[in-house]
């Protein structure tokens, strides 16, 4: 599971029945560098969701053959899905970084 930011939604004009019930929102990846300055670049990939994420939502998400494991045994072709909505989350300080050795 990885965390991530909704920035948008995609609309299907007519969707499979399996698609019902839910949404389809455009996340982009964040890592720890990411969340701890507030953004990321990472490329968005679009994941469902029933939770009901708005636009800028911090959210867990998962991606691959566990996407699909939550609506067994109804197949959704579904590549990515969002677990959780996060209303807070504190950051630690990082570990520092060890010192790397001088070039030779």
């Amino acid at each position: 599971m990885r965390l991530g930011k909704t920035i948008g939604t995609v609309t299907l004009v007519e969707p499979h029945p399996t698609m019902r019930g839910g949404v389809l929102k455009v996340v982009v990846p964040l890592s720890t560098a990411d969340l701890a300055r507030g953004d990321g670049p990472a490329e968005p990939l679009v994941a469902w969701d029933d939770l009901g994420a708005g636009d800028g939502q911090l959210v867990a998400f998962s991606e691959g053959g566990e996407a699909a494991q939550p609506f067994r045994p109804l197949d959704k072709p579904v590549d990515a899905y969002v677990a959780a909505l996060i209303d807070r989350l504190d950051l630690a300080e990082p570990p520092a970084q060890p010192a790397q050795p001088a070039p030779r």
